[in-house]
């Protein structure tokens, strides 16, 4: 029998796509747009107004008289209004805590299109058929979404499993629907699996030190040289993009400055944010299914902890010696392929992934310091700046050795040694806390 002590409190989000008619997008639409306006709204009254303890009651007011006084904002349900209020109040709490910049006004264009439900029980969902489920969405009525997963409702439903709420959120592909999902799990086993060092790359995604390596079969790079931008779209839809652009392009040469684009244009825009969606969405999808497999096939993960801002960032420009006013190249447009390349791979969406779901199976994730994991040579030590002949080529400049290897794979070799010697940076979870506590993020300690 299962104790209390041996389960696991879980929070989870889950997204499906909904089935919307015109009519049901119009009213979302405007939902969303409520949202953001009142956001703003919100946003000039609170730097505006002075501190004073009953201000966060103020506002509470000021919201409900705003929803009477004025239609537009109306159509926004009663409790995503509310939602809205608690939403900016943590904004500015992350803000003191440092975790975030100052929140500030919410552009039309620039934003993404959301609005909270914040109650799970106003949802009533219903399974209806294999794939499509049911949910009431408030001034919308019943709407279908597509069901992906067994979500607890019903009679698997009880105070510990149970949906808490939701977020509508428009992308580029429509509308749709985050669950907030939270059960009640036994806590995992000590996972029993073996140890691996991955090392993260742009030829090699995820280069394991077993020679496991994951790659996704796409080249990050073309014949030329450049980075592959569109590398997660077929031939026909890249030759359909290219054409898209174009089109834009040459759309965009009639519009006069300051002048609205015209629907032909914006029509041109939304095909072309499509495609990026699709790109995104099975770049996501590889990723998932990646790592989930480590997770569930090593006990140990060890990665770097990679300062990847600091490797994104563009190198300053040099003024010319002789000319004022003109600047030398300095390999600013090399470097921003380089870039490219790393912010498609999304290498920290990757370990955000591995860190929960090792937790999730019982494994650990480690991080260490990652300089010179590129420059060692795994079989006997020597660091050479040197020894990286190429992307994929590492030779040992140590005349007593002489390895030759794959450079990600030596890399991740030098990475798991470095979790075996003690060189550990964080923990998830620490050593010793698991059961109730697993799963959950344990402040960095000092490397050895």
């Amino acid at each position: 029998m299962t104790s209390e002590l041996d389960l696991m409190k879980r929070q989870f989000g889950h997204r499906a796509r909904l089935a919307l008619s015109p009519a049901e997008i119009r009213v979302l639409d405007d939902q969303a747009h409520a949202a953001r306006t009142m956001w703003n709204c919100l946003h000039s009254w609170w730097t505006m107004t002075p501190k004073s303890d009953t201000k966060l009651t103020a506002a509470d007011a000021a919201i409900r008289q705003a929803r009477k006084d004025l239609d537009y904002l109306a159509v926004l349900p009663a409790q995503a209004a509310q939602a809205v209020l608690k939403t900016y109040l943590r904004a500015w709490v992350n803000c003191w805590e440092r975790r975030a910049e100052e929140p500030n006004y919410k552009g039309r264009f620039r934003s993404a299109m959301s609005v909270d439900i914040p109650q799970g029980r106003d949802l009533n969902i219903v399974r209806v058929h294999r794939r499509w489920g049911m949910v009431n969405i408030p001034k919308v009525g019943r709407v279908r979404f597509r069901w992906t997963k067994n979500l607890p409702i019903g009679k698997r439903a009880d105070k510990a499993n149970r949906i808490t709420g939701a977020r509508l959120v428009k992308d580029a592909l429509g509308w749709h629907i985050a669950f907030r999902v939270q059960t009640l799990e036994r806590a995992p086993e000590p996972h029993q699996g073996p140890e691996v060092g991955i090392d993260a790359g742009v030829n090699i995604p995820l280069a394991l030190s077993d020679e496991n390596h994951q790659d996704h079969g796409r080249p990050p790079r073309l014949p030329d040289g450049n980075s592959d931008r569109d590398k997660w779209l077929n031939p026909k839809e890249k030759a359909k993009l290219l054409k898209l652009e174009r089109q834009a392009a040459h759309r965009k040469t009639f519009r006069k400055k300051g002048e609205k684009a015209s629907r032909r244009l914006r029509h041109t825009y939304d095909q072309i944010k499509q495609l990026r969606a699709k790109a995104t969405r099975r770049a996501l999808n590889w990723q998932h299914q990646t790592t989930t497999y480590l997770a569930r096939t090593y006990g140990v993960i060890v990665v770097e902890q990679l300062n990847i801002p600091g490797m994104t960032k563009s190198p300053a420009p040099k003024p010319h010696p002789d000319n004022a006013g003109e600047f030398l190249r300095n390999g600013a447009r090399a470097k921003a392929g380089t870039n490219r390349s790393i912010a498609q791979e999304a290498w920290g969406r990757a370990v955000t992934m591995l860190t929960y779901k090792t937790a999730r199976n019982g494994g650990q994730l480690v991080k260490v310091p990652a300089p010179y994991t590129s420059q060692r040579c795994s079989a006997c030590g020597f660091v050479s700046p040197g020894s990286r002949e190429s992307q994929e080529k590492f030779v040992c400049k140590n005349p007593d050795c002489g390895f030759i290897g794959n450079a990600d794979w030596n890399a991740a070799r030098n990475v798991l040694h470095l979790y075996r010697i003690g060189h550990v940076i964080v923990e998830v979870p620490a050593a010793g806390r698991r059961g109730r506590r697993a799963g959950k993020t344990v402040k960095p300690t000092a490397a050895m």
